[in-house]
């Protein structure tokens, strides 16, 4: 397995740069440069045909969402709650939006991004809490902004995609809105960092163990929470009765072993769960377009799975 070129690429310049890694950084340093350097390689020039900013009511007070309305829209479209990555520390709507945009023209789909409050200010559960409330929000409200209501799917990148797994999983046992499909991009599963993949690639390819060690510092309140399923889906009793999602894992990804696991054991107890591996890529690819093509073919492959997913 090789690493590809335009990845390999992305890391030489960040060395090149010689810029601090975010766990070298305060929580508020690590937010604020991830904003910056977020916006350098994504997505460029994305047009859209609305989005709008608002507050939506949470548990733990106003939860900000974005809502795209892709280029040429004149119905109403399905729908995805999209949740940013970010190790549940640093990211936002904002960070994710040219994501966002390519996403919503590519479905089309109306898009809602959630700006879920996160670590160290608002550690474990509270990213879960907001991510609940936005998709319940969604459900109840997004006919007033053209989505159809019962055709809704969760997905996300990283930290994003663990919160639909879990999401899911709360929605299933809640008896609420169940999600029309999981589009879970090199999710966390499970809070351990014991997997091969994690010894093998725990330094050198952006996601670091240090990192790592970082984020579940700022978003957890103690060691116990990473046996919480709601912290670590993997560990749910049941992976039973959800809906059909896509795992997409990189090759060059701490993340992939667990994230691999979680489909299997989706399949196995009667969920059903596509993995597709990008051998060459780093954990964050995704939000790297502008530079990556291999991007550009994740996000269509998402889009082609949540299109099928609608129209059953």
């Amino acid at each position: 397995m090789a690493l590809d070129r335009q990845a390999k690429w992305v890391l030489d310049i960040s060395e090149e740069k010689g810029l601090p890694s975010l766990d070298e950084l305060t929580p508020a340093e690590s937010k604020a440069a991830y904003e910056e350097r977020a916006l350098t390689l994504t997505f460029k020039d994305v047009d859209i045909g609305k989005s709008v900013d608002i507050d939506i009511p949470g548990p733990l007070g106003d939860i900000p969402i974005r809502i795209y309305h892709p280029v040429g829209m004149t119905s109403p479209l399905p729908v995805l709650v999209y949740y940013h990555g970010g190790g549940w520390v640093v990211g936002s709507r904002n960070t994710h939006d040219s994501l966002c945009r390519l996403i919503a023209n590519a479905g089309p789909f109306v898009v809602v991004s959630v700006d879920y409050r996160m670590g160290p200010e608002h550690p474990f559960p509270a990213a879960v809490q907001d991510s609940i409330a936005a998709l319940d929000w969604t459900v109840e409200n997004i006919a007033d902004h053209n989505g159809i209501p019962d055709k809704i799917a969760v997905g996300g990148d990283s930290a994003g995609g663990n919160l639909s797994a879990v999401v899911s999983l709360i929605a299933r046992d809640e008896k609420s809105y169940l999600p029309k499909f999981q589009w879970l991009i090199y999710p966390a599963t499970q809070m351990e960092m014991t997997t091969p993949s994690h010894e093998k690639f725990s330094e050198g390819y952006f996601l670091t163990r240090p990192l790592m060690e970082f984020f579940q510092s700022h978003y957890l309140k103690n060691e116990s929470d990473r046996k919480d399923w709601r912290a670590s889906p993997l560990l749910a009793e049941s992976l039973a009765g959800l809906p059909a999602a896509l795992v997409q894992t990189a090759g060059f990804d701490p993340l992939q072993d667990e994230a691999i696991a979680y489909a299997e054991r989706m399949n196995k107890e009667g969920s059903e769960a596509k993995h597709t591996h990008y051998e060459g890529m780093i954990h964050g690819f995704l939000n790297l377009g502008g530079v990556i093509d291999k991007a550009t073919d994740c996000v269509n492959e998402g889009v082609v799975a949540l299109r099928e997913a609608f129209s059953k």
